[in-house]
Parts: structure tokens; sequence; C-alpha cells
């Protein structure tokens, strides 16, 4: 079922109402009993009752696959050693090996 935000046009007093589509709209104010109230245009909620629905149908939407691990990362908290390039004098003091 919708829920309805309405507002007094005289008090300004709004307030939420869980009505059925095919209800007419509220026209008397609950506060000061005017019949100056206007439904607003709000973001769309709606209640599902009756049997068959679960708390957790709609909830989380879809899911992302899960990201698969990259071979060359290591799993543990250390990174993982640099690379040396081939051919360099494996040293580090020329430089070659960083």
């Amino acid at each position: 079922m919708p829920i309805y935000e309405y507002e007094c046009g005289s008090c300004l007093h709004k307030f939420e109402s869980i009505q059925k589509i095919s209800d007419p709209l509220l026209t008397d104010c609950p506060e000061c009993g005017k019949s100056t109230l206007k439904k607003l245009i709000s973001a769309v909620g709606f209640q599902l009752k009756g049997t068959g629905w679960y708390a957790t149908d709609f909830k989380g939407g879809a899911r992302k696959p899960e990201q698969k691990s990259d071979p060359d990362k290591n799993s543990g908290s250390e990174p993982a050693p640099p690379k040396k390039k081939a051919g360099g004098c494996a040293g580090g003091t020329c430089g070659c090996a960083s």
C-alpha cells in the first residue's frame, strides 16, 4: 500500500498516511480540522502486506560479483619483493637492479 504525505494549507501540519490507491484523498487536517490538505509529491514509499512477503526479499539489490584475486599479488600483509631486471649487476649500487 502506498504511503502518501500531506500538508495542511492553514496550520502547515505535515503527516503521512497509508492508503489504498483506490481510497479518496484526505481533505480534513487532523490538527486544526480545516479542509485545506494537499497531497505532497515525495519519495515513493509502500508497504507490502499479506502472506508471502519477507523482509529480506528486496533488500540489498543486485549483488556484485566477488573480485578475483590477482596471482601476482601477495595475499599476506607484506608487499611482494621487487623483481630483478635481467642482465643487471644485481648489486644495487649502480641502480640497474632497483
